[in-house]
């Protein structure tokens, strides 16, 4: 049997060569950076277990990748002045192209909103929202969530505390 290799199938394999593979040293490296993205190359290098040039290259490769999207400080919510955390879930009245986008606009617009999730089941969304107080936040919903358009429902819950918070994902 004669195998024949078309110019295609050479662009599509090359094609598939380009996507990044991690090995288990591209995950210690987020792993690592996750707990702690202060250390410096040397430090980072001495942890995993490889010369500074070489961990260097990695890190830049996966920032270039985009799996390292950035650096960031983590900070104490309640000592920074927003000590409440409410998990608000959002029902649209339509689910149409403009009324999605209408809401995905107004919400990216709101400092308040942490974190805003597409979701199935009985909400279209779920946003993480910090505010000052019980007071702040209805005027949040007052004000600025409820102008929206096409929204149909907002139910709140409010969190009493926090049982785990983790920055860093599971090893593979």
């Amino acid at each position: 049997m004669c195998l024949r290799i078309f110019p295609i199938n050479v662009y599509i394999l090359a094609e598939y060569a380009k996507e990044l593979i991690l090995d288990a040293i591209d995950h210690k490296i987020i792993r690592v950076l996750q707990q702690n993205a202060r250390l410096t190359n040397q430090e980072l290098a001495d942890e995993i277990g490889l010369s500074p040039s070489p961990c260097l290259r990695r890190v830049r490769n996966l920032e270039e990748e985009g799996l390292l999207n950035g650096y960031t400080a983590i900070v104490d919510q309640e000592k920074y002045g927003l000590p409440l955390t409410v998990f608000v879930h959002i029902r649209l009245e339509r689910h149409s192209d403009q009324c999605i986008k209408g809401f995905e606009y107004g919400i990216s617009k709101l400092d308040e909103v942490m974190e805003c999730y597409l979701m199935t089941g009985s909400s279209d969304y779920l946003l993480r929202v910090v505010s000052k107080d019980l007071k702040s936040y209805e005027k949040f919903v007052r004000e600025k969530i409820s102008t929206i358009p096409g929204i149909a429902g907002i139910d709140s819950s409010f969190v009493f505390g926090q049982v785990k918070r983790k920055m860093e994902f599971p090893a593979l």
